[in-house]
């Protein structure tokens, strides 16, 4: 008897849905949609655009991040009564800087068959295209919203790879709000030579790539008139003796780059922090934060 004849088992499926293609769907994937008891969708209205065009009946219910936990305890219930439950995101893989992590823990502990389904991923997609290393990448989906978290982040990030034996590409999923914030403090810290991808609506009709270094990247963002789309980032971290040719092997800090500026223009601090916000894209707010952290850093002495 073909596999796609077969009775599906019970258990929790996760389900790869298309990452704008609806073409990326798989077989399987339409064949366990179509078998289920139910599916619990982080969305179920963007869920069900999915199955009506290929005229899946299946009942929804909704399993996002406000209620994944309550949730995860009425569809543990029923999976243990022997129910057969798919669980999608609006995209890509269920789990994956997305819900359904505390449901797939869930129902293992519950000793329930957690199944996968593989599809379509943003963050692969852009990596095997960006031309950027892919023995060892490091994923990291989305980082802090506040300014001072995220730099904090990205700079834990540049002593961790430094320190590493070989070239590393980082991932990060993006906002198209934040991008060019993020393209600042990348630049802040690993230097403007930075070589980053910039994937934009991948799979979809106005797919993207900007393989550039970072400075590059930001400055063709910014003059654009809006930035649309979802964003996956890429960027090369290279070990301390195989950064970038032209940039320093450590960053110029916050606190040096204001006293150059000061020395050199005869500007107070104040104005200083105002020119180099211009020139990074931040607010002068963020950059006066960070230097007040740089200086507090420098006093407490090394770690």
């Amino acid at each position: 008897m073909d596999q796609h004849d077969s009775p599906l088992a019970p258990g929790l499926y996760l389900v790869a849905t298309p990452i704008g293609n609806l073409g990326d769907i798989t077989i399987r994937a339409l064949d366990v949609l179509k078998q289920v008891d139910r599916i619990a969708c982080e969305d179920t209205r963007q869920t069900q655009k999915l199955l009506n065009h290929f005229e899946i009946h299946t009942p929804t219910v909704s399993c996002h991040q406000h209620n994944e936990r309550s949730r995860a305890t009425e569809l543990v219930d029923a999976l243990k009564n022997g129910a057969r439950i798919a669980l999608v995101s609006d995209a890509g893989m269920p789990g994956i800087s997305d819900p359904g992590g505390w449901l797939a823990a869930e129902a293992i502990a519950a000793g329930i068959a957690v199944i996968p389904i593989p599809g379509a991923n943003a963050a692969l997609s852009a990596l095997v295209a960006s031309g950027l290393a892919t023995a060892e990448f490091h994923f990291i989906g989305f980082l802090p919203e506040k300014a001072g978290a995220r730099r904090s982040r990205l700079e834990e990030l540049a002593e961790e790879t430094g320190k590493s034996a070989g070239p590393r590409t980082l991932v990060f999923y993006e906002a198209p709000h934040r991008i060019l914030e993020t393209l600042g403090d990348l630049e802040a810290v690993w230097g403007a030579g930075l070589r980053v991808v910039v994937a934009r609506e991948l799979t979809k009709i106005h797919e993207e790539f900007l393989r550039s270094t970072v400075s590059e990247a930001r400055a063709s963002l910014a003059a654009r008139d809006r930035i649309r789309g979802e964003i996956t980032l890429l960027v090369e971290a290279l070990p301390k003796s195989r950064e970038h040719a032209g940039a320093s092997s450590v960053p110029e800090k916050l606190s040096a780059r204001v006293t150059r500026l000061i020395a050199e223009t005869g500007v107070d601090e104040k104005e200083a922090l105002k020119v180099l916000a211009r020139e990074l894209g931040q607010s002068k707010s963020d950059l006066y934060r960070e230097l007040q952290r740089e200086r507090a850093r420098l006093k407490s002495g090394p770690r």
